[in-house]
């Protein structure tokens, strides 16, 4: 099993959305790149944080690869906007992936090359090392409610 970190926007269409992937086994919804170890919704919304509303995707690599991830997040949201997606708005919302490892970090900067072809130059998608990253409370408590 691997793992892909992607903030794509606000969190939850995202999540579902790669929730229905095929070879996707698992998918959670937090938060990354931020300056603490754990933070809370209404803290992000304050922008001081620094962190981005992320979907954590834990996927089977022999049938699904990073590469195919990532032209997934591509096509679910605007890399182009700053700060943004429709409207949310606020460095939470940015487009950013986090990469675990040299090899997804290689993998991200050809991405951004091939898409950018695509947005003619315009992509803001960062790329960063995972920093920070922990679950979105309110989310663990709709999981568990679903039980």
């Amino acid at each position: 099993m691997e793992i892909a970190i992607l903030a794509c926007g606000c969190f939850w269409g995202p999540e579902i959305k790669f929730s229905k992937l095929k070879g996707v086994i698992k998918t959670e919804v937090g938060y990354c790149g931020g300056n603490n170890e754990k933070t809370s919704y209404e803290e992000v919304c304050t922008g001081n944080t620094n962190h981005a509303e992320v979907v954590k995707i834990d996927y089977d690599s022999k049938i699904i690869s990073y590469e195919e991830i990532l032209d997934f997040f591509f096509e679910i949201h605007d890399p182009t906007t700053l700060n943004s997606q429709g409207p949310d708005i606020g460095t939470q919302y940015r487009s950013e992936i986090f990469y675990l490892n040299e090899n997804q970090k290689n993998i991200a900067e050809k991405a951004i090359e091939k898409n950018n072809q695509k947005y003619f130059g315009k992509i803001v998608t960062k790329i960063s090392l995972v920093k920070n990253y922990c679950i979105a409370e309110e989310y663990h408590q709709r999981y568990l409610e679903k039980r």
